[in-house]
C-alpha cells in the first residue's frame, strides 16, 4: 500500500511494476500489488508491516486504526524517535494503536539497492514476544535475507535512530578531509554515546554490539549509498541544509533525529557531545570546523 507519493508515480508503478525512482529497473514480484486503498491492502493479511519515514509514522497508524480491516499483527521499519514528542516508535504505536496488539521492530544495517538485488543481507526482529519475532522472522527471510530475533525493541530502535545522526557527522568528517583516523574514531566514540541513551531509556547494553546497533552504524557511516552520510559531505563542502535536502531528494532522517536525540539525551540527562556538535550545525548554524574543534577541547576522560 502506497500513499504520500504522487499518483503518476503510483500509475507507473502499477503498470510498469517497477519503483523507477528509487528502485529502477527492479521488477516487482508477481504477488506484490500496488494500491492506495488501506482497506484492500489489509484485506485478508495476517502482517501488517510499516515502512515510512519516522514523521509519518503516527499518520499511517492512524488510518490502519481507522480502516474497516482487521489487523492481527503489526510491525514497522521505521527509523528514528518522534520528532515533536521524543517517543520511540514502539511508544507511538501503544499510543496510537493501544497495546494489545503483537508487535515487532525489523531494523538493521540494510541498503534497499542490495536487498533488492538479492545480495546477502541481514537485520534483527525484536518484539517483547520470541514467538512472535521467530514467526516474523521466518517469514521474511530467503536464501539471501536472513533475520535474527531478539527482545530489545527498545535497543534495536534507538540504534535505528541515533545511526543516522552520527552518519551526518561521519560525512561531516570526511568531507572536511579527516580520513580514517577520525571517521573510525568518531564511530566508536558514537556507539558509546548511542548505548548510553539506550540504557537509559531501559536498552540491554549488549544490543549495541549487534546488527541494530554497530552493524547498522559502520554500514551508514562509512558507505556513500547512505542519505546521511551524503548529507554530511554536502554540509562539509559548504551546501545548504534545504539545497542538500532537494539534491538527495529523499528524507534524509538523520537531520530529524538529530533534534530529538539532542531533545531526548538534554531531558535524561545522558552526555552525547558529538550528538551535541552535530545539532548545533543544524540547528545552531555552528561551523563543521568549529564543531570538530570543540569536540577535540573537550576535557580528557577515561574511556
Amino acid at each position: 500500500m502506497l500513499w504520500g507519493i504522487e499518483q503518476e508515480e503510483i500509475k507507473a508503478m502499477k503498470y510498469g511494476r517497477c519503483n523507477e525512482i528509487y528502485l529502477p529497473g527492479v521488477k516487482f514480484p508477481d504477488s506484490l500489488q500496488v494500491t492506495t486503498n488501506i482497506d484492500d491492502a489489509l484485506m485478508d493479511s495476517e502482517d501488517v508491516l510499516i515502512v515510512v519515514p519516522s514523521h509519518a509514522l503516527r499518520e499511517t497508524l492512524g488510518r490502519l486504526k481507522a480502516s474497516s480491516q482487521p489487523i492481527k499483527h503489526l510491525s514497522w521499519a521505521t527509523k528514528g524517535f518522534e520528532t515533536e514528542t521524543g517517543l520511540l516508535p514502539h511508544q507511538v504505536v501503544e499510543q496510537v494503536m493501544g497495546t494489545d496488539l503483537p508487535v515487532a521492530v525489523i531494523s538493521g544495517p540494510t541498503f534497499a539497492s542490495e536487498v533488492a538485488a538479492g545480495l546477502p543481507s541481514a537485520v534483527s526482529v525484536a518484539s517483547t514476544s520470541e514467538n512472535n519475532a521467530y514467526r516474523l522472522a521466518q517469514a521474511i527471510s530467503t536464501d539471501t535475507f536472513r533475520a535474527y530475533t531478539a527482545k530489545d525493541m527498545i535497543g534495536v530502535e534507538v540504534g535505528g535512530a541515533t545511526k543516522n545522526v552520527l552518519a551526518i557527522g561521519a560525512g561531516i568528517s570526511d568531507g572536511l578531509g579527516f580520513r580514517a583516523n577520525t571517521r573510525i574514531a568518531m564511530m566508536t566514540r558514537g556507539l558509546i554515546e548511542m548505548t548510553r541513551l539506550g540504557v537509559a531509556l531501559g536498552a540491554q547494553k549488549d544490543t549495541f554490539i549487534g546488527l541494530s546497533g554497530m552493524g547498522d552504524l559502520v554500514l551508514t557511516c562509512s558507505d556513500d549509498q547512505s542519505r546521511n552520510r551524503r548529507f554530511g559531505l554536502g554540509l562539509a563542502d559548504g551546501a545548504t541544509i534545504e539545497d542538500l535536502r532537494k539534491t538527495i531528494g529523499q528524507v534524509v532522517e538523520g537531520y530529524y533525529a538529530a533534534r530529538a536525540v539532542h531533545k531526548v539525551a538534554k531531558k535524561l540527562g545522558v552526555d552525547m557531545p558529538i550528538v551535541e556538535q552535530i545539532y548545533k550545525v543544524l540547528y545552531e548554524h555552528l561551523a563543521p570546523e568549529e564543531a570538530v574543534a570543540n569536540l577535540l577541547k573537550r576535557p580528557l576522560t577515561i574511556e
